[in-house]
């Protein structure tokens, strides 16, 4: 008799989604954290005995069986004040995170977004800079395309050329993807597959299910340590465990 897939039964990794840290006084799509909230935020962490860690330490833990008091703490589109806002308070904490940029828009902004400030890109220059500081880097794909709405030439340039740049900038292999807006279908988690990525984040995957379909709460400015607290305990309860992973 076959043994029992004990993987399906294993609680589904938190996995918190960030993006801005700095000043959210104009924020319309309340993705900005200041830093004293994401201090706080790290802190609740560590009082439930947690620590935020980047997706690849997350999934190679729990890849051995281990890793229940890992969190994953992802950050979408690469604003430069990842260097300067997010991580100082992250080191102070002990915690890494995993930042997923875009390589097609290196040095530019968030004009994908028509309303709110124009937020700066991190550069090649910073980029490399994060990764350097032990920054886990994945591709967030080329230029912040829907790529459930992307044509197939489209969904293979954000897939598999955002991957292919960011491999000849870090001089190693990008094995982390992050879907646009969080919008996945089928044929866009088969097209990240099949680029090489090993795992990939969304938001809600519905459905869908495995490593490159992984849920994530997005966390923001008015997530005090009760409303922390109720999406960690939700996101388990709520979440199918994830297959594949242990």
């Amino acid at each position: 008799m076959a043994a029992p897939d004990n993987s399906r039964r294993t609680p589904v990794p938190w996995v918190a989604m960030y993006h801005s840290v700095g000043d959210c006084a104009d924020d319309p799509y309340r993705i900005t954290v200041t830093p004293e909230r994401l201090e706080k935020q790290l802190m609740w962490l560590r009082r439930q005995g947690l620590r935020g860690v980047s997706m690849a330490e997350l999934l190679a833990a729990r890849a051995r069986g281990e890793g229940r008091n890992l969190v994953g703490l992802t950050f979408d589109d690469g604003y430069t004040d990842f260097l300067g806002e997010a991580l100082p308070v992250l080191r102070r904490h002990r915690c890494n995170a995993t930042l997923f940029v875009l390589p097609g828009r290196l040095g530019g902004d968030n004009a994908w977004d028509p309303l709110g400030p124009r937020k700066p890109l991190l550069t090649a220059d910073g980029i490399c800079r994060a990764a350097y500081e032990g920054v886990e880097i994945g591709s967030h794909g080329l230029t912040h395309v829907d790529l459930t709405r992307a044509d197939d030439l489209t969904l293979k340039k954000e897939t598999v050329e955002s991957r292919a740049v960011l491999t000849e900038l870090l001089g190693t292999a990008v094995d982390g993807f992050c879907y646009p807006y969080g919008t996945i279908d089928r044929r866009a988690m088969d097209a990240v597959r099949e680029a090489g990525y090993a795992y990939a984040c969304a938001i809600d995957p519905g459905a869908l299910n495995g490593l490159h379909a992984l849920p994530r709460v997005h966390v923001g400015q008015n997530d005090n340590v009760v409303r922390m607290h109720l999406k960690y305990r939700l996101h388990r309860l709520r979440r199918r465990p994830v297959e594949g992973l242990r």
